[in-house]
């Protein structure tokens, strides 16, 4: 029976219905304690009369709680016969969508579905009526792993499309859980599934956000399954701009053999990074073993001298990859000079755009301060703010960028509008923008999280005193947006580390002893400085560890005073300041 409005259930009033499925009926409700919004799922009769089953769930439940994600819509816990989880605001996934941005939903799914596999959960039940797009962008994961939980039932007719979530003991052999046109080939078969179901249907959806076209239709739900056990895929329905290396992750995904298909999410989601990095790269999917030796020894470093700032003699270069049988890049030499009557200042490192289109800097102007912006195919810079600012840094679209200024965190939009403060950032030193909208700095002895859209920063790294580290400067978002690169200084300028963290975790990666800052640029090359030569060491991204020596790319670059932090800034696409 529908619930009311206004009707309690502990702490939260039900305020709204928001739909029903197979997996149970979903309100918008008003957490009292918290005053906030969620939603709460009340789980079908089913489960809820069947002490066995329920307590189960409960167990389950709280595996899926643990899994924290940008990416996963966060389930808060239990309530008497209802789960309570994050209220995501947006639109359910549909297709067609641009290239672009169906890669980029993508991305996110697949980073969303390697956090859960890393922690054993598999979702079971992928399709894009449990993806949800924020106004923002965001993609958000719903009913992680419910299908291995909730048991529902299924007639074997009715709409296929929008058939409830097909379920059977799930304990039992010839289990079937998922939904008829995006389960795998062995859920159809009543198999037992691993994370390779997820892959699967991972390629379904990305498949239908591309043509939007469903990939199996039938009259029933049976129809359906027939379709995924035996129909052929018709990779010809894909738009004829499909890349080449998208058709080829696709057809890894879409390998109804399970020895062969995509063995790990994670090369969808780098395979996918590194097209969007560089869409003229060529970069295809490996094989069950990574890549190959001999393909990566076939892609080299290559540059192009953009600009050099005068004062501070930091060269701005096109980072550019190519294989070895190509012609190597021309080289451009040009100068960007600093604003008239002004000086370029040493507070804040340049910063290029993600796009390689604009470096953001601070000049000094009649003793302030100021943030500059200067487009590479104008003449001119522009002064974006007057008042005392520092260490500019990009939101990853280019449109935003943030900074420093009067002990706050501040982002404003580059084609105008007022600088608008995100929190208190007394401390801060230096900042990176991820691609889940969340922003990271530096406040001596701590690194710090928080929403770019605002709020309260919370802390996500601390030092290590006992091994005499000093302060944490530097921070940077790897690929995935949740783990991220920092420099940990020390004492003992010997045991100073460039480290990854990770947003979910304590737990730390050190990478290199360097006392320089180091950032990522692709296809996997970690830059830092090196006394005063800016290094370039091909970087695994992936399993967090540098794969080869380190090559000189630009000699006398400037650190900062009183510390050995490399004055240089690298784009997404390869633009090196």
């Amino acid at each position: 029976m529908p619930l009311a409005p206004g009707t309690r259930l502990g702490p939260y009033a039900i305020l709204t219905p928001l739909g029903a499925g197979g997996m149970g009926e979903v309100y918008r409700a008003r957490d009292t304690k918290l005053d906030r919004e969620v939603a709460i799922k009340i789980l079908p009769d089913a489960l809820a009369r069947d002490p066995d089953r329920l307590a189960r769930f409960e167990r389950e439940a709280k595996v899926l709680a643990a899994l924290n994600h940008p990416n996963i819509a966060q389930i808060y816990g239990l309530e008497e016969r209802a789960l309570v989880m994050e209220l995501v605001e947006g639109q359910t996934l549909a297709g067609p969508l641009p290239l672009e941005t169906a890669l980029n939903y993508a991305r996110q799914i697949a980073d969303a579905l390697e956090s859960a596999h890393e922690k054993g959960v598999v979702h079971r039940d992928l399709k894009p009526a449990n993806v949800m797009v924020t106004p923002a962008g965001v993609v958000k994961v719903l009913d992680f792993g419910l299908a291995a939980v909730l048991q529902g039932s299924t007639s074997g007719s009715g709409d296929p499309m929008s058939s409830p979530t097909i379920t059977m003991r799930a304990t039992q052999a010839g289990v079937i859980m998922g939904t008829a046109a995006y389960m795998s080939p062995e859920q159809a078969a009543g198999k037992p599934v691993d994370r390779r179901a997820d892959i699967w249907s991972f390629g379904v959806v990305l498949f239908e956000m591309l043509t939007g076209q469903r990939m199996f239709e039938g009259e029933t739900v049976s129809h359906t399954l027939a379709g995924v056990l035996k129909d052929p895929i018709d990779f010809s329905r894909l738009p004829p701009e499909t890349p080449a290396a998208i058709r080829e992750l696709l057809r890894r995904c879409l390998d109804r053999d399970v020895k062969n298909r995509l063995r790990d999410i994670g090369e969808a989601r780098v395979a996918i990074g590194r097209y969007l990095a560089d869409p003229k790269s060529g970069t295809e999917v490996s094989g069950p073993g990574g890549t190959p030796p001999e393909a990566r020894d076939t892609w080299g470093w290559a540059w192009v001298v953009a600009a050099g700032f005068a004062l501070a003699a930091i060269a701005l270069g096109y980072v550019a990859y190519r294989h070895v049988t190509e012609a190597p890049p021309q080289v451009l030499r040009f100068t960007v000079p600093p604003p008239e009557k002004g000086t370029f200042s040493a507070n804040g490192l340049p910063a290029v755009s993600p796009d390689g289109r604009r470096v953001a800097y601070i000049a000094i102007v009649e003793g302030k301060n100021e943030l500059w912006l200067r487009d590479l195919d104008s003449l001119a810079a522009r002064p974006l703010v007057t008042e005392n600012s520092r260490s500019p840094f990009w939101s990853p679209d280019g449109r935003s960028i943030g900074f420093f200024s009067g002990g706050k965190l501040k982002k404003m939009d580059v084609s105008g509008g007022p600088a608008l403060t995100v929190c208190d950032a007394l401390d801060a030193i230096d900042a990176t923008w991820s691609r889940n909208d969340v922003i990271l700095f530096s406040a001596v002895s701590s690194i710090l999280r928080v929403a770019a859209a605002g709020g309260n920063p919370t802390t996500v790294t601390t030092l290590d005193k006992g091994s005499g580290e000093v302060f944490y400067l530097h921070p940077w978002f790897l690929p995935d947006g949740r783990r991220f690169l920092y420099t940990a200084f020390s004492t003992n300028q010997e045991k100073t580390a460039i480290y990854v963290g990770d947003l979910e975790s304590k737990q730390r990666r050190r990478v290199m002893f360097a006392q320089s800052n180091a950032v990522y640029t692709p296809p996997d090359y970690l830059l830092f400085l090196r006394e005063r030569t800016l290094m370039a060491q091909p970087f695994d991204a992936g399993k967090l560890q540098t794969t080869g020596d380190a090559s000189p790319i630009v000699e006398q670059v400037d650190s900062q005073p009183g510390r050995a932090t490399g004055q240089f800034s690298v784009s997404q696409n390869g633009v090196l300041a």
